[in-house]
């Protein structure tokens, strides 16, 4: 029988997929489960985007669109980069994709060869470990306990970045929802400059979810200069509540623009119109929905976090955006519930689905075996019956 390419046996299922599988499982055989698990909005975008949508079905013309994307759509997203504060950008240092996902893994066959060194830290997003094992690219991590509050320091990023090809970076970060603050991305800018071989592609998807007036800082506009090697990912997904939608942005150099458009020659062909026009109404239309979902989900935050830090033993550094938290949950190890022995995190997160009917993603998943992720978009409804459960569980241990 003919084999597999190899990079198959490199290729792993997202582990996020996996237990919001057994937690739909669960709930199919008629247990009372509360996800955190997946990380989406759980919200639908405004009106007007569904009769933008209604409206492009009328003048559907069964034709192929563009490989970069319509005019209409990079205009509205070069506003809204202009709105984020990233001026200087034109239609040709853009381009669109099905999704952030398939922008990052355009970007890792734009830039990196096999044996290519990548760079990011730890904790990461699954997707990226996983793209770099596919690429055959070598990923270099970089620890970010919860003891430095996850976040990378310009000592980390300067050791790490001689021999490297790309500098893989998320701000807000999924999973521990920190946020680095307009000094610390000057400091890593600082940094970056110093190193004019590398790549850096920046994964800002959720810049729009940002809580407590730390505000949205990016590495163009610390230091300029940096201008030519970022490129910035972004999405529709979390901040308009369309992840299903699929449609990400990268802006950067024309010459990594362009490349990404030839592989969508290639790959997809082009977004489909309707999706396209969706986009568009999203990006322009008005901005409510997205501004009051991230209050709600500042409110959110704060009941999160005050719920974990009452846990004796357990750390969690306050997240600033996004929708997550991350709380390092090691003080269970080595307990048991209801005689069950908890060795480690995957341990900790299967004992506590099957008691307590509350699904969470290991921190293994995104590579710090400590923690643990909560996503916090469940219906409003069900967050505090899932702290009190997660609650409970501590309680119970010996």
């Amino acid at each position: 029988m003919p084999r597999l390419a190899a990079r198959m046996s490199r290729a792993k299922p997202s582990a996020i997929m996996l237990i919001a599988e057994k937690a739909k499982q669960l709930k199919a055989a008629g247990r009372d489960i509360i996800s955190f698990s997946i990380g989406v909005p759980n919200f639908l975008p405004g009106p007007h985007v569904y009769q933008a949508a209604r409206d492009a079905l009328e003048k559907d013309s069964g034709q192929y669109g563009s490989n970069r994307g319509p005019d209409g759509l990079l205009d509205a997203f070069l506003k809204h980069l202009e709105e984020g504060g990233l001026t200087g950008y034109q239609r040709s240092n853009l381009a669109t994709g099905i999704g952030a996902k398939h922008m990052l893994y355009n970007l890792g066959e734009a830039l990196l060869d096999a044996g290519d060194v990548i760079v990011f830290p730890v904790p990461y997003w699954t997707t990226y470990l996983d793209l770099a094992e596919i690429l055959d690219a070598k990923a270099r991590m970089l620890p970010c306990p919860s003891g430095q509050n996850y976040k990378l320091t310009p000592e980390q990023l300067d050791a790490a970045l001689p021999g490297a090809k790309v500098f893989l970076f998320n701000n807000p970060s999924n999973p521990t929802g920190m946020v680095y603050t307009k000094e610390e991305i000057a400091a890593l800018a600082d940094v970056l400059v110093r190193h004019p071989d590398v790549w850096v592609i920046c994964d800002d998807i959720y810049n729009r979810m940002v809580f407590d007036g730390v505000g949205y800082h990016n590495f163009v506009n610390a230091r300029p200069e940096l201008r030519d090697r970022v490129i910035h990912v972004d999405s529709i997904s979390k901040t308009y509540g369309m992840p299903g939608w699929r449609v990400g942005f990268i802006a950067g150099p024309e010459s990594v623009a362009n490349a990404v458009v030839t592989l969508n020659s290639n790959h997809i062909t082009n977004v489909p119109e309707v999706v396209n026009a969706a986009a568009r109404a999203a990006l322009e239309g008005p901005q409510d929905v997205p501004v009051e979902k991230n209050a709600e989900f500042s409110a959110r935050r704060d009941q999160v976090y005050d719920a974990l830090t009452a846990i004796p033993g357990v750390i969690c550094p306050r997240p600033q955006g996004a929708f997550y938290a991350f709380p390092n949950i090691s003080c269970a190890f080595g307990k048991s519930h209801n005689g069950i022995k908890i060795n480690n995190d995957v341990d900790f997160c299967s004992v506590l689905l099957e008691a307590k009917g509350l699904a969470c993603v290991p921190g293994s998943a995104f590579g710090d075996p400590l923690a643990l992720r909560i996503s916090y978009t469940c219906p409003a409804e069900q967050l505090a019956p899932g702290m009190q459960r997660f609650q409970e569980f501590f309680a119970e241990l010996k």
